[in-house]
């Protein structure tokens, strides 16, 4: 008996569809998972600029009060005209206020602070320390907001940090973005003193004329730097908020002024000789170009070409080493220099002076 030809027709058929149903399903998985994919991925995006979002606009919310716009003025004859503008951040709820000395830079400096709530309110300069750029003021205030100060020296490159001041006098403008380099220098000058300013911040957040004195802050709304100058396009500088500076602000509130001690040696870092490096295992020191005529150094016979290794029983690799030692309380109190003078330590004692700017 011949087969039933419907029996034989419908079976392969059926295996065909099953097999071509299973490959189209295995061509479709690779783009079904890389949509997928690119679906997560965009969500985490959006999860990410959403959080970026929420920090700045959460650190501005918070810092804002906390920043005034200052309005610059000098006495003359006439009365007060005009001298500069620049951004302030309020440290006490009584009105003390810190910005850069540069922009209250010049005798008789007094003027205006105004704060995102629309007041206005007189401030006069109550000191000013040009070799870290920063001064103190006090407005005619007693309820003024506060800004948290944070700690510089834990920030990290890559950091998102947040400014906030007046560029070109617009009140309250934000910028963000991370802290791009740690540990510049920054020259400053105090008459015919000249000062490098250790640990400055650099960052990519956009500063411009007018932000100088106003908040470099962190993601968690801590002041970590006062905005001081504008190096280049995406290029800004800060003075850290650390130890030292928080010295520096102690002394401008209680005595207005910043006292430091003097020695009258210029010079720059210099490797050590190869015998000198293996038996201090020190790399550098700072060798002597210049002694100032009836200085402390040379009263305590420091001569040029001197390499200075150790002062007041610390380590000198570089210049920034000894501005770091010249505080109020070396100030007439003797101190040990260790050089080395044509191969051979020498020790010295030098008492230093107060510099006077």
């Amino acid at each position: 008996m011949s087969p039933d030809p419907q029996t034989i027709t419908t079976q392969p058929e059926a295996t065909l569809d099953a097999e071509a149903g299973t490959a189209a399903e295995e061509a479709a998985r690779p783009q079904a998972d890389a949509a997928r994919e690119l679906t997560d991925a965009a969500a985490a995006s959006a999860e990410a600029l959403d959080s970026y979002s929420r920090t700045v606009a959460g650190v501005a919310e918070r810092l804002s009060p906390s920043v005034a716009n200052l309005r610059v003025l000098r006495a003359t004859r006439r009365g007060r005209v005009p001298a500069g503008a620049g951004s302030a951040v309020v440290l006490t709820r009584d009105g003390f206020l810190i910005t850069s000395a540069h922009v209250v830079a010049g005798r008789d400096r007094a003027g205006r602070a105004t704060f995102v709530d629309g007041r206005e309110i007189g401030f006069d300069v109550v000191g000013a320390d040009p070799l870290s750029d920063l001064a103190l003021l006090r407005a005619q205030a007693d309820d003024l907001t506060p800004a948290v100060l944070g700690d510089a020296s834990t920030l990290r490159v890559g950091q998102l940090v947040v400014a906030i001041g007046n560029p070109h006098g617009f009140a309250g403008s934000v910028t963000a973005g991370v802290v791009s380099a740690l540990g510049r220098s920054l020259p400053a000058r105090s008459g015919t003193t000249v000062r490098m300013i250790d640990n400055v911040i650099q960052t990519d957040a956009a500063l411009n004329p007018g932000n100088s004195g106003g908040a470099l802050v962190d993601s968690f709304g801590r002041v970590v730097g006062v905005n001081t100058a504008v190096a280049g396009v995406g290029l800004g500088l800060a003075v850290p908020i650390n130890e030292a500076t928080r010295g520096l602000i102690g002394s401008l509130m209680t005595h207005g002024r910043v006292r430091r001690a003097y020695l009258g040696v210029a010079g720059g870092p210099r490797p050590l000789p190869a015998h000198a490096r293996r038996e201090r295992d020190q790399a550098s020191g700072v060798e002597v170009i210049e002694v100032v005529a009836a200085s402390p150094a040379e009263r305590a016979g420091i001569r040029v070409e001197d390499l200075i290794l150790e002062l007041a029983g610390g380590r000198v690799l570089g210049v920034e080493d000894i501005q770091r030692l010249m505080v109020a309380d070396l100030i007439d109190t003797p101190v040990e220099a260790l050089v080395l003078r044509g191969g051979r330590p020498v020790r010295l004692t030098l008492i230093p002076r107060e510099l006077v700017g």
